[in-house]
């Protein structure tokens, strides 16, 4: 893991319906940050307001969440010379640590917007503390808001919440207190950029699960007919499984199957067909091993994808029937 930790928070303002422009559809308009050690000690801390490009007025929701008003920001830099501070501050050997998966897709989206060196070329590696604090404190799949954590941890409540130097700072006071041994093994990833080739894609190897992100298609066949996306492998040796049940989808997004090694057993699989900002089709694949009752449901999962594809061939069929019988009439 690197030396250092940069834990960011961000807060954006936004165009009214007539003035949004959807290459920025949030503008940053403060950052705030905590660095720590490796020891997770707090050694220094970043906080500037940015002076707006796109949007001359703030949005009425970005008023009352973040009580930030345009003469707060009167006087600051615009976005290029503070966020090139504030990665000058950063320094060389980090990782960033957010509470959640929006502060980084739209910091690049706004480096993007201004033509500046960019973060990544692809995927960016981070933390995102609030996954990590289900996996620490909670069940691993809810997601709690940072208020209400820092509530449950008892941290000491100093400046209001929606501002981007106090979140950082709770959030920071919160990965201070997380002790579990390999939890800084679960990375995320932000994807406002795609992997750009098969060579760029994603496999991570996470304690209890691995992860897939393929490279942008045109259109989900494509990323179902790929043969990476599609396979199915082995969590502990990486080798394909024999398909026990093959890929199933009940709503064309979210994919199943189960397969069999011969030496570690059932693995299951979870694809999940995601569309990016830009347009591009991806999967985002993870296997882990099956447990029980994970047969069953897939099954339950198997049975309701026939069904479903039964009633559309039926209705295809009655409206193709109509259709030819007010041709016949028509003519008759």
């Amino acid at each position: 893991m690197s030396k250092e930790y940069i834990v960011l928070d961000l807060e954006w303002n936004q165009g009214y319906p007539k003035t949004e422009n959807s290459d920025i559809p949030f503008e940053v308009i403060e950052i705030g940050a905590v660095k720590l050690n490796g020891d997770k000690e707090i050694i220094d801390r970043f906080e500037s307001f940015v002076w707006p490009t796109v949007y001359n007025r703030i949005y009425f929701m970005t008023a009352k969440v973040t009580c930030i008003s345009m003469e707060d920001l009167k006087g600051s830099d615009r976005f290029p010379e503070v966020y090139r501070r504030f990665m000058k501050w950063c320094g060389n050997d980090f990782i960033f640590c957010t509470w959640g998966s929006m502060d980084l897709t739209e910091l690049r989206r706004n480096v993007s917007f201004h033509k500046l060196t960019p973060l990544a070329k692809g995927p960016l590696e981070y933390l995102d503390i609030q996954k990590l604090y289900s996996l620490e404190f909670d069940d691993g799949k809810s997601r709690l808001s940072l208020e209400k954590a820092v509530n449950i941890l008892e941290i000491e409540k100093g400046d209001a919440f929606h501002r981007a130097d106090s979140d950082a700072l709770y959030t920071a006071e919160i990965f201070r207190r997380m002790k579990k041994r390999d939890l800084e093994k679960y990375l995320s990833f932000d994807l406002y950029r795609l992997p750009g080739t098969r060579g760029e894609e994603i496999h991570a190897a996470f304690p209890t699960y691995s992860k897939y992100i393929s490279r942008g298609f045109s259109d989900r066949r494509k990323v179902l007919r790929d043969r990476e996306a599609a396979s199915l492998k082995c969590f502990y040796c990486g080798n394909n499984t024999t398909f026990h049940i093959p890929w199933v989808s009940v709503n064309s997004k979210q994919y199943y199957a189960m397969g069999k090694c011969p030496e570690h057993g059932m693995m299951r699989g979870h694809l999940r067909i995601r569309k990016n900002w830009d347009g591009a089709i991806y999967g985002m694949k993870t296997i882990r091993p099956a447990k029980q009752g994970d047969e069953g449901e897939l099954r339950q999962k198997e049975k309701t994808a026939k069904e479903q594809e039964k009633k559309l061939k039926k209705m295809l069929r009655n409206q193709s029937h109509q259709i030819q019988k007010n041709n016949d009439d028509a003519f008759s």
